[in-house]
């Protein structure tokens, strides 16, 4: 364990972002990489693959439902030196996130060619994307134990050893790709399920290594198999954190449902586009997404502690970095959106989409970094609810006018894009509205969220 109780909080900032950012460096290089040789199979492939990638969303909902719960009781109990505590939260979380898990499968394979054609332009998309998901369901189902035991360790301020396991992975996952989608060496190529199964292979070898860790003599979180029997109030109490946060990540699949069934009538290559820009932006989005995982045991931590001003200086320290990062996100994607998207596809149309997606919904960034580290902080102090709230304010500003518009004769996708772009500065405001409250109530004092924000 680390303490992150004592010490500069920039430099905790720093060195447990570092860790994070190396590990999503890398799973981003990934689904680049990914996306490049799906590129070489045709704008059928890419569109599937970007319809069946639509499914991540919901299991990065329910994995950060139950990591985020993990990962503020664990870092809670840390903090307080309760270390039985912190042991028991670890435990149970595995046994609920191997459930959630297991349902998740069945459901997503039960339902997983329906999934596809309703998504899909074109009935041979919809078969590509059936094709993927058939070996990319596994693969997902096995994230949500992986995910409940690195947010226990992110809890502790212990971020190394998911970055060993999961960069270990990313990196064994580019290797197979190729190989199984053309056949190199086996002469038989499995196109768009070759890069699914090399998922596949690589996060079940991920699981297990991760889970070996915990079995290190000298490991601050173990496996006890005597605190494996269910207990419903801690559970409750997980899911109380974890719910409303997750919940954010499954508003966000609603958002990407409605924009894939809008985007319907434009074709294959406008999904391309879209899926294409969605990926580059997901890709300059991580420094502030690492900031985020380590914005919350840092202030976890200190809030176990009961240190309120270092809880109110991690906000400010993280509010600067990430304003100064999407400030050069969108600085690159006013300037080089169309370079970016030609890499993956040189269909004029699919560049043209990618392009004007980038330069339109660039104008958020900065605000989106704020909102990153604002519902980061809410998962720290423990209420998740507020960031939630201010989720569905977004989600709601785009979604009605786009169902609405949708209908009208001259429709034009960059319209979903400029209602993204205010939705997201909306969000913002409620965001730092309510967590200054949420300080307020909780420490008696707003000055410092007014300042960071503002700064």
């Amino acid at each position: 364990m680390q303490d992150l109780t004592t010490g500069s909080v920039t430099r905790h900032l720093l060195k447990t972002s570092s860790f994070m950012l190396v590990t999503m460096v890398f799973q981003t290089l990934y689904f680049l990489v990914d996306l490049y040789w799906v590129g070489r199979l045709g704008s059928a492939a890419v569109a599937g693959v970007s319809v069946a990638g639509n499914l991540m969303f919901i299991v990065l909902a329910v994995t950060q439902m139950l990591g985020v719960g993990t990962t503020t009781l664990v870092s809670h109990a840390s903090g307080s030196q309760d270390r039985p505590r912190a042991l028991l939260v670890f435990n149970q979380s595995q046994v609920l996130a191997v459930v959630v898990g297991a349902i998740f499968f069945i459901i997503a394979m039960a339902l997983r060619t329906s999934y596809a054609e309703a998504l899909a332009a074109d009935p041979a998309t919809s078969a590509l994307a059936a094709r993927y998901l058939l070996w990319f369901i596994p693969a997902m189902a096995l994230q949500f134990p992986m995910v409940a035991m690195s947010a226990a360790l992110r809890g502790t301020g212990n971020f190394k050893p998911g970055m060993i396991v999961s960069t270990a992975s990313v990196i064994m996952n580019m290797v197979l790709a190729p190989f199984l989608m053309f056949g190199w060496l086996t002469h038989r190529p499995m196109g768009i399920a070759g890069a699914a199964i090399a998922s596949l292979i690589a996060i079940v070898i991920a699981t297990v290594w991760l889970a070996l860790y915990f079995r290190a003599p000298d490991s601050y979180l173990k496996l006890r198999p005597a605190e494996w029997k269910p207990q419903l109030v801690l559970w409750k109490k997980l899911l109380s954190i974890g719910l409303p946060a997750g919940a954010e990540f499954a508003l966000l699949a609603v958002y990407l449902f409605i924009v894939y069934s809008v985007t319907r009538p434009f074709g294959a290559a406008a999904q391309a586009g879209f899926g294409i820009g969605l990926r580059v932006v997901q890709a300059g989005f991580m420094p502030v997404v690492a900031l985020g995982f380590a914005v919350a045991p840092v202030a976890g931590q200190n809030v176990g502690a009961r240190l309120p001003q270092r809880v109110r200086e991690t906000f400010r320290s993280a509010v600067l970095m990430a304003a100064g990062a999407m400030a050069v996100l969108t600085v690159i994607c006013q300037i080089a959106g169309a370079p970016m998207i030609r890499v993956f596809s040189d269909d004029p149309q699919v560049v043209a989409v990618g392009d004007e997606y980038l330069r339109i919904i660039s104008w958020n960034f900065v605000a989106s970094g704020i909102v990153f580290v604002g519902s980061s902080m809410f998962q720290a102090l423990g209420n998740t609810l507020p960031a939630l709230i201010a989720s569905v304010v977004r989600v709601a500003a785009v979604a009605i006018p786009t169902l609405w518009l949708s209908r009208l004769p001259g429709f034009e996708l960059r319209w979903i894009w400029y209602l993204s772009v205010a939705a997201g500065l909306l969000q913002t405001a409620v965001n730092l509205l309510l967590l200054r409250r949420e300080f307020q109530i909780r420490f008696g004092s707003v000055s410092s969220v007014g300042t960071a924000a503002g700064s």
